[in-house]
């Protein structure tokens, strides 16, 4: 009777055929089967046989392994399918060896080199304390004590092991302070804060010190600009000349770099300017050099009557903020065209549409939303924080199927993880404290998307994706607001609930917004998907993994569907990895409908897969709108037309090779798709990892 299984380690483990079962299980998923009832009736033969050729209560993995491969022989196909699994499991361990970090959860070489170097506790020595899973551990219990405040002991401890599930199988994941700080003395779980820039130098100092602890904790700040008087304009106490928003958006620019954000992130910010200030031609002009401003992304916040004079071709006024006096009058078209031209060049600016942003606020009695985090994705008053997290919408999909029940389950607990962040929160300032509480604003999002529609053999660039895109969002906040319901009727709403737009359609809500896309960054490398709803960007490319050490890195749904149709090689995969698209391979036409990159597809399916979200989602909605190297300034223009049009919140459009720091290279010549070991999956550009 075996009792223990012996590891390479020379350690020993209780014996568990689950294992065996379940390895069996992953060959059938590869040949396109998922047989479960073949898998565990196989696994019993692989035992019967162990303990008839060893009759030992202690047997090797190594053996155990052997065997598995000698009980395959009977079915050819699922043999080689094993067996390339256990060769790439080998070539994983010794790239694993050298990253050094002790891995019960079996993640990909580059999730553990991302926890390694940003997420895994460390001691005074600066010595790795923790693995993966201690981690997970030690967010889970962090969170989950906040229902002490609501039940009883019994039931926080079920709660644990249900976010520390959710988390160690990589289905949902917070965002990135959460993992740094929670269950530390830190304890800063936010990710991004919306703060105040007054035009007095006090005011402007006070907004930097707040910058300095926020971004110090991990978080990003965003601010709006406006309020500074134009470069030029008096300044009364001194009698001098205003230097402008540009001098002082470099100031803060100047702070990002000092920080560092405590040495486990880059910091990140946005700075938006409205397209009335006087400045606003030398704001879209600013990153003009690439070296400047680079620890910013940079908006305009365009009206809708700025909107209708760049479509009527009439002019607009701009506005001097100190004295409120009309300055000038410039043809709206040509600050557009500026728009246009700019963010083709370098990539900056993007462009808010603020009065549709103001149109979904949902606490307006408080006043208006001038601002967003770094990625846009979620607007917000001044002084409020965002606290993030997502589904891994390619771990729901089984047997080409939605699962719906798990999506509720991972929705309903996610929400729940989030309305605890706030409550276990430790703030950097009581005014971020007082309006986050009274507002309780969350935003679950997702990851994955790009993965599960291949699953669900849907295209992305198709009339059936924008279907399903509009149906599953629908889902997801449908069950969030639930959610957020049910917690509300134990625990209370949010203080502002009746100063809501929420008080005429509900009778309680613990959370003034729920849900958001964000572009998950480093997160998706963690859970070794997609970021955010963006498509992928190469189906595989060379991963810098550290120095000396590069790694061919193939999406794992496209490597399980080479294999299932026994396409298989690594002459393909080398093919591959040279172009990042499989458009001009030889490749049957399926898999090229199913894998188009994000420089394959049209920009207005970007546009319309964000606004099919958007629909759905309380906050805003973070996609790339990528363009080839070779677009006019004219399809950056229709880009922003069509994203108006169908009531986006904002709009980021990157021309690929319009910076000239990219974290992903396409066209090397001769050479592999290079991308360095922080490429997430979407954006090649380093200020998406956020």
């Amino acid at each position: 009777m075996i009792k223990n299984f012996k590891k390479r380690d020379g350690s020993t483990v209780k014996f568990n055929q689950d294992k065996i079962t379940n390895a069996i299980y992953r060959a059938t998923i590869a040949i396109g089967k998922q047989d479960r009832v073949l898998s565990k009736r196989l696994s019993d033969k692989v035992i019967f046989l162990l303990e008839k050729r060893f009759k030992v209560d202690t047997v090797w993995i190594e053996n155990v392994q052997d065997m598995v491969l000698e009980v395959l022989k009977e079915y050819p196909k699922l043999c080689i399918a094993y067996a390339t699994y256990r060769r790439r499991r080998q070539e994983l361990r010794k790239i694993k060896g050298f990253i050094g970090i002790k891995d019960e959860l079996k993640l990909e070489p580059n999730s553990l080199k991302v926890l390694k170097e940003r997420y895994l506790l460390r001691d005074d020595k600066g010595e790795i304390i923790e693995t993966p899973s201690v981690l997970f551990r030690r967010i889970a219990r962090a969170i989950s004590e906040v229902d002490l405040n609501y039940s009883d002991k019994g039931r926080v401890k079920r709660q644990e092991e249900i976010f520390y599930n959710m988390m160690a199988n990589l289905e949902f994941l917070p965002n990135s302070p959460t993992l740094m700080n929670a269950g530390t003395p830190l304890g800063q779980l936010s990710a991004c804060f919306i703060l105040p820039v007054g035009d007095s130098l006090p005011e402007i100092f006070d907004t930097l010190k707040a910058t300095a602890l926020i971004q110090q904790s991990g978080g990003g700040t965003g601010y709006n600009f406006s309020n500074l008087r134009p470069k030029g304009d008096i300044v009364g106490s001194t009698h001098g000349v205003a230097s402008g928003p540009i001098s002082f958006i470099s100031l803060f620019d100047k702070t990002t770099d000092v920080i560092k954000q405590g040495g486990k992130r880059r910091g990140a910010n946005m700075g938006i300017l409205d397209v009335s200030h006087p400045d606003i031609v030398e704001f879209i002009k600013a990153k003009e050099n690439e070296d400047f401003l680079s620890n910013f992304n940079l908006s305009v916040a365009v009206t809708d009557e700025f909107m209708d004079a760049v479509l009527k071709n009439t002019s607009y006024f701009l506005v001097n903020p100190r004295t409120k006096k009309k300055v000038a009058r410039p043809k709206a078209r040509y600050i557009f065209d500026l728009i246009a031209k700019y963010s083709h060049r370098t990539g900056d600016p993007g462009v808010i549409f603020i009065d549709e942003i103001n149109r979904h606020n949902v606490t307006p009695i408080l006043g208006r939303m001038h601002a967003t985090n770094p990625c846009g994705e979620v607007p917000a008053l001044y002084y409020e924080s965002c606290n993030l997290g997502s589904i891994n919408l390619s771990r729901v999909v089984e047997n080409k199927k939605l699962n719906w029940e798990k999506l509720e389950f991972l929705v309903k607990e996610g929400v729940h993880f989030l309305d605890n962040v706030i409550d276990a929160n430790r703030y950097p300032l009581a005014q971020i404290e007082q309006i986050t509480k009274a507002n309780r604003k969350i935003g679950l999002g997702v990851m994955g998307f790009a993965e599960m529609l291949i699953k669900l053999g849907i295209q992305y660039n198709s009339k059936e994706a924008l279907r399903f895109s509009s149906m599953l969002m629908n889902f997801i906040q449908r069950k969030s607001r639930e959610t957020s319901i049910w917690l509300a009727r134990e625990r209370g709403s949010f203080a502002n609930f009746k100063n809501s737009i929420w008080k005429k359609r509900y009778t309680c809500l613990r959370n003034a917004t729920i849900t958001t896309i964000a572009p998950t960054g480093t997160i998706s490398i963690i859970a070794n998907c997609s970021s955010g709803i963006e498509p992928l960007f190469a189906v595989a490319y060379m991963r810098e993994m550290f120095e000396g050490t590069k790694l061919i890195e193939i999406n794992s749904v496209f490597e399980d569907m080479l294999k299932r149709y026994n396409l298989y090689s690594k002459g393909i995969i080398s093919e591959v990895a040279k172009l990042g698209s499989i458009q001009k391979l030889k490749l049957p036409a399926y898999l090229k409908r199913l894998f188009v990159t994000a420089l394959d597809i049209a920009p207005s399916w970007h546009i319309r897969i964000q606004a099919a979200f958007q629909r759905h989602v309380d906050n805003a909605v973070s996609k790339t709108i990528n363009l080839p190297k070779d677009s006019k300034v004219c399809d950056v223009k229709k880009a922003i037309l069509l994203a108006y049009k169908l009531k986006c919140k904002g709009i980021t459009i990157y021309r690929y090779g319009s910076k000239k720091e990219q974290v992903l290279y396409l066209d090397v010549p001769k050479r592999f798709v290079k991308a360095d070991s922080e490429y997430s999956g979407g954006c090649p550009t380093k200020t998406c990892i956020f």
